[in-house]
């Protein structure tokens, strides 16, 4: 059993330590977002992910609470992530294309997995020279996925799986075991089942976005079955130019507006830096911002906000304190008021 006397000594301990806290650089980014908008004459709305964040499930709620009761002609989103969860992609696209006649994505750097999912809810996308879409072949973390060396389980995706059936297949002699029987010692038959339909609704979210400006079935299907199993890593990049071969509605970005995102990606960046306080050898406190959604007057962001505590009797980490939440800063009567936004 593990000694709880032991824990709630640890965390007397920590409030005697400053704990380090992220910066908060709403004026900054209010500054460049409002120099942009000048620039593009229409509003834009700001989707970041740190390392530490991703396209989650409340991310829509985010969204929808910048852009509820609003209707434009024209709208803008700045997107940087490296993805996360196509069906949150979705339901952002859905919400973002209730809202305007027209959405034009801007991408100045990594735009990858799920977050190219939301690119392709645009009209146009227009690149960076830093930019690069990926592939949206999914991989899937299933409760009874074989476990990592670090005691996690291991992400298994249909294209890996797919990979080794080939290559068994092409190398198959005589007497050989079937692949499928050997792999399951391996990987467990319902995790099989799960990533095969987890490609499959990979690819039914690729279309139904794409059917938000595109008519063409047949480009619909052909760019949605390339993004899904026609590249060789999940990181590949996709450029500028192979975006356009794919069929994308694609556009180099001016170096006038490429510059001011840079900038705005530096703020987010430098707010999303994870932040550690060091208690001791077993103990510390995690205080980073992972996503952030922003508006004109109104920044929305997700702080991890928690304490972490090595048990050794069970070898691992565990979660104490755990005060992350969603949060807001808004202007009010000229000054900015900071709270907790509940989702």
């Amino acid at each position: 059993m593990f000694n709880k006397n032991k824990e709630q000594e640890q965390v007397q301990q920590q409030g005697k330590i400053q704990i380090k806290q992220p910066p908060i650089l709403f004026s900054e980014t209010q500054d460049i977002i409002k120099e942009i908008e000048k620039k593009l004459d229409a509003p834009l709305i700001t989707y970041y992910n740190s390392a530490a964040g991703s396209v989650c499930g409340n991310d829509p709620m985010g969204i929808y609470e910048q852009l509820k009761g609003k209707k434009y002609k024209k709208l803008y989103i700045y997107i940087k992530s490296d993805g996360g969860s196509g069906i949150a992609a979705l339901k952002i696209v859905s919400i973002l294309r209730d809202c305007c006649d027209e959405l034009i994505a801007l991408v100045p750097s990594n735009c990858a997995s799920a977050a190219t999912m939301m690119a392709l809810g645009a009209n146009e996308i227009i690149m960076g020279p830093l930019a690069f879409l990926t592939s949206v072949d999914t991989s899937l973390r299933h409760e009874l996925s074989p476990v990592t060396r670090n005691n996690d389980l291991a992400n298994v995706s249909m294209d890996e799986l797919n990979r080794v059936i080939k290559l068994w297949k092409d190398n198959e002699k005589a007497g050989d075991e079937n692949a499928y029987k050997s792999l399951y010692n391996y990987i467990h038959p319902l995790v099989f089942g799960a990533v095969d339909r987890a490609s499959s609704l990979s690819l039914k979210i690729c279309k139904e976005i794409l059917r938000y400006h595109f008519e063409d079935e047949e480009r619909i299907n052909t760019i949605s079955q390339k993004l899904n199993s026609g590249y060789p890593a999940h990181d590949y990049p996709i450029l500028f130019r192979e975006a356009s071969e794919i069929g994308l509605h694609v556009k180099k970005m001016s170096d006038e507006l490429h510059d001011l995102l840079q900038d705005l990606t530096e703020l987010y960046s430098e707010m999303g830096q994870r932040t550690f306080t060091d208690f001791d050898a077993n103990n510390y406190h995690d205080n980073n911002i992972a996503n952030i959604i922003e508006m004109v007057g109104t920044q929305i962001y997700f702080q991890v906000d928690k304490d972490w505590f090595y048990r050794a009797e069970e070898q691992r980490w565990i979660v104490l304190n755990d005060e992350s939440s969603w949060r807001k800063n808004e202007l009010v009567d000229g000054k900015l008021k900071n709270t907790i936004y509940y989702i």
